[in-house]
Formats: structure tokens, sequence, C-alpha cells
């Protein structure tokens, strides 16, 4: 049975004793009791569901002194973020929990009979909302409890009423562990079936391929990279009986500035995105990979002035420990790899064995746009500015970025043509546009969409963060002449 090791994320040095991976007979059994679950759960009214999400929270809350410092060992995210993170862990698994008991996963649309013969009669109608049934939940590396084993995911599939298997992330495998076990006292307490949420470790290949396989799961959410969830999609399509996939994958979430607020706020904005490129060293999904300034006659001074003010914010920052020394090593692989395909570095120092040191490059668009090695995602503490000639030369950098979870538009509060083309373009590659501050921060709310063409998402119609998550578990269902019993309770499944 293969073994795994936990590491400390600042040292490398093992943590805690090695763990066994999961066999397959164990994921299969994770699965089939996900499928037990889900007759009665699926069937569970919204106050049932909101008990236990209230539960789980509380629950995390109760154990997070040890959890904290626990993860901190694992990820060096440091405690301050890890409290934050916990907290929104726990506002999440509350916030399903008030969206399950408000009957929003059982809203229903009611048609009634109109006498006549077609088009205009037709029999009463009912259109409903059924939960998909067992979701297979990938962790992800850099949010170890928002994205992990009671995060998001979790939460939105649960008060769908969709049982969860967890495939934790090997980034963070003892805390995986401590907050998995924190899971059946709540089960037990509220009489729930110990296969409603479970975890499963081990290799991708051997695990997280088999569980996506498997007949008894009905959909995939993913947090990761776009080699990883495209792979794990490939499995989800190439079922006998293919399911849907959530994928949240890779993005260089564009920022684009324009002279004018730059000539008025260019120190002040310098300073806020360098903290935003090497916030949590740059392991955020929507870290700010690519920066384009538009590049007009009078005012590439003005610009000029603007990378130098960032190049010095820049390199006033001291990202910490990497995730992982993979991550690392991919990080220090990237910048080569970036450098050797045209980029002229303005922030390459060498990092130590801890932590790396901030990236920053510059290339001009045509470049940008002619080589797809400079537009591949470099996760950490990086950034490339890209200088246009033109607003519709950014425009074409917008469009050579392909799909991206976000966008921000710095200094386009007054209307014109550019501002509008902007705007547009915008809007046909993220699933979030910004017009003030920068995207690192996800808010959990009803308006949020974290999510957007490809490569950032597998579904761009849906998101992973706020209320409508839920959505992406429940599947739409037409009652057609139904009985009275049937139509009684009212969009709750039977």
């Amino acid at each position: 049975m293969q073994k795994l090791q936990s590491f400390k994320a600042r040292t490398g040095e093992p943590l805690g004793a090695p763990l066994m991976a999961c066999t397959p007979e164990q994921v299969d059994a994770a699965a089939e009791a996900a499928a037990q679950a889900f007759v009665s759960w699926s069937a569970s009214n919204g106050a049932t569901r909101a008990a236990l999400l209230r539960g789980l929270a509380a629950a995390l809350e109760s154990d997070r002194e040890d959890l904290v410092a626990l993860a901190d060992e694992e990820t060096a995210l440091g405690p301050v973020r890890l409290n934050g993170e916990l907290d929104r862990t726990a506002f999440q698994l509350r916030r399903f929990a008030d969206i399950a008991e408000r009957g929003v996963p059982f809203a229903f649309t009611d048609d009634p009979a109109v006498p006549g013969a077609p088009p205009v009669g037709h029999p009463a109608m009912v259109r409903q909302r059924v939960p998909l049934g067992p979701v297979a939940m990938f962790s992800a590396s850099n949010f170890p409890f928002a994205f992990s084993v009671l995060g998001g995911d979790t939460a939105s599939a649960l008060a769908a009423g969709c049982p969860v298997v967890v495939k934790a992330h090997s980034g963070h495998l003892v805390l995986s562990n401590r907050v998995a076990g924190l899971i059946p006292r709540v089960l037990k307490s509220q009489g729930l079936p110990a296969g409603l949420i479970s975890m499963i470790q081990g290799s991708g290949t051997d695990v997280g391929v088999r569980l996506i396989r498997h007949p008894a799961i009905a959909a995939g959410a993913f947090t990761g990279s776009t080699r990883g969830g495209a792979a794990l999609q490939a499995e989800a399509n190439g079922r006998p009986r293919p399911i849907p996939f959530y994928g949240e994958l890779g993005s260089t979430n564009p920022v684009v500035a324009l002279p004018a607020i730059l000539a008025t706020k260019g120190a002040e904005l310098a300073a806020t995105l360098a903290g935003s490129i090497a916030q949590g060293c740059g392991q955020f999904c929507t870290s700010p990979g690519v920066i384009v300034l538009i590049d007009s006659p009078q005012d590439k001074a003005t610009n000029d002035a603007f990378v130098q003010q960032l190049t010095t914010a820049l390199s006033a920052q001291n990202p910490h420990a990497m995730l992982t020394p993979g991550m690392r090593q991919a990080f220090d692989a990237g910048v080569v790899h970036m450098t050797a395909a045209g980029a002229h570095p303005l922030v390459k120092e060498a990092g130590n064995a801890e932590a790396p040191r901030p990236f920053l490059a510059q290339v001009n668009a045509v470049s940008f746009i002619a080589k797809s090695a400079l537009r591949e995602e470099l996760f950490g503490p990086s950034s490339l500015i890209v200088r246009a000639e033109s607003v519709a030369e950014a425009l074409d950098v917008l469009q050579a970025v392909g799909g991206s979870l976000t966008v921000t538009l710095w200094g386009a509060e007054t209307e014109s043509n550019d501002t509008r083309a902007l705007a547009r373009g915008a809007m046909n590659i993220a699933g979030r546009v910004l017009f003030a501050g920068v995207p690192t921060g996800v808010a959990v709310t009803a308006a949020q969409q974290h999510g957007g063409p490809w490569p950032s998402s597998t579904q761009p119609m849906t998101t992973s963060v706020g209320d409508a998550a839920l959505d992406r578990f429940l599947r739409p269902v037409c009652l057609q002449d139904a009985p009275a019993w049937l139509l009684a309770r009212q969009g709750q499944p039977c």
C-alpha cells in the first residue's frame, strides 16, 4: 500500500507520520456509500440541510487554534491569512445553510393548464430541480480551508442535496485528515449516514481518476491546474455515461490601465498592484498576471513612469515560501521559460531556499500575441507588462489571453468609444470585470461569478464561488399533469 508524506512548507521537513493512500476498494466504497446516502439526502428538506451545514461550521470554529497552527506548518500562509480563511469557510457553510433553509434548491415554476389545442393550449406543468447525485470534489492547494474538505464546493453540493466524496490535496494532507475527522461526529449527532461526506487520499492517477470514473459519481468539482483539470474532464467525458465536470483552472487576470488614471494615481496604483501580485506568494487563482498599458505617443512617458513605480514597489515585496517544493520548482522554471520566450526582466532577483523573489517582465503586444509561451499562467509572485500601441491592439491582447476569471479596467469611469470597446472586450473573455481595486479577493455573494471561458474554467456558465454555485448540482425536471401528492411537496424531491 502506498505511503503518503506531508511536509512543512517553510523547511521541507516531514510533518507527522506517513499516511496511507486509499486502496481502489476504499475509493469504490466511498462512492458507493455516497450513493446510498443520496437516497435520503436528496429528499431532505431545507432545515435538515441547514442544520448539517451549521454544525460543520461550528465544528471548524471549535478546533480553530489547532487547525490554523497545522495549516500554517503545511502551507506557510500565516496565521492571519489562515484565520481569515477559516472565517470565510464557516461563512460559506452558514450562507448555504441559509440558502437551503429559504427553499432556494426547491424553487419551482408553476405553469397551469391552458384549455385548447397547441400551441396555445397545453397540459399543467411544473418545472423544478433535482440533485444530480454524489459529487467528486477535488481540493485545491492554495486555499486549505475555503477550497478544501469543507470548502465552497462541499457546502454548495450539500445544500443542493448531493453527498460529497472529497479527494484531499497532497499539499495539506495532515490538515485535511484533521478536518475530515470533525465530520463523523457532526453526522452522527444529527442521525445522518456516514457516507454523506467522506474523504479519500492518494495520487491523482490511482485515486482521483478512479473516483471520477466510478458509476455512482454524478458530477465532479475541481480547482487547480489546467493540465490536471483537463485530464479529469476528459475522464468525466469519456465515461460510458458522461457526467458534468466543473473545473476552475488557469487564469492570467489581465489588468488594463488607461494612461489618464496613471497620470494622477500611478504611484498609488503601483503600490496596490505590487501587493496584489505578491499576496499569498502569488498563489491566487485571481493573481494579476498580465498588465496592459496603452502607449499612444503622448502617453508613453506616463506609462514609463508607472512601470518604474511598479518595479520599485514590487522589488520591496517579500513573499513567503510557496505551498510545495514542486510549485517552487515550477515557478523557477516558468521564469526561465518566459525570459527565454522574449520577456524583458524588470524585477528578477535570485530567491533563497525558503522563498522566491517577485518576478516582473515587459514585452510588446505583438510578441505577446505571437508567442503562446508568454501567455501561460506563471503561478507565483509574478506579472508581465504588455505594451500596446492602441486600444485596438490592447483588445487584441485580451483576445489572445482567451478565457480569464477576471479582467480589471482602470480609468474607464467616463463613457467613450474606447471605454465601451474595452468593457465589451473584457466581458467577452472574463467571468468578472472590475473597474476599481485588484482581482485578488473573491467575495461570497449573490452576484459573484467565479468562472469564465476556457482555460479559466470548463463550464463558463457556472460559478464556483457565490450563491449561484448551488446551481451546478441541480438538474431541471418538468412534471406534467403531476398528481396532487407530488405537487404538495412544493419542489422538494421525493
